[in-house]
């Protein structure tokens, strides 16, 4: 239930950031505007998290970087694109299943109205 609660925030604060900015922005600018709007929240979230890959005996640091992590509960990719792919959705599906993490959110932000935008994903 909490887990819900926290997509439901996370997509509030997004449509927030929406309504303010519209689409066409870069990534980056959406990323900074999110954290804000989450951290005023009160929600630990860190953002571009660097975590290495393990492959059999080789770790490879640096190996993918989530665009937003709220500890041990949520993965959020950010994009502003023109048409979110299957690649995309598989992107995060690997980002959650690489940092243990069973809840997803990807979210483009190049879209008329956000709600088309946003893709909850659970493993």
């Amino acid at each position: 239930m909490d887990r819900d609660r926290l997509t439901h925030q996370v997509i509030g604060a997004a449509i927030e950031v929406h309504r303010h900015l519209g689409p066409g922005l870069l990534e980056s600018c959406y990323e900074q505007c999110l954290v804000y709007e989450l951290e005023k929240l009160g929600l630990n979230v860190q953002s571009q998290v660097c975590l290495p890959v393990n492959y059999k005996d080789l770790e490879i640091e640096g190996g993918f970087r989530i665009d937003l992590l709220i500890p041990e509960q949520l993965v959020i990719e950010i994009k502003s694109i023109n048409d979110l792919k299957p690649v995309h959705t598989a992107q995060l599906l690997t980002y959650m299943k690489l940092a243990n993490i069973a809840k997803g959110l990807l979210i483009n932000f190049n879209t008329i109205k956000l709600i088309n935008g946003v893709k909850r994903l659970v493993l």
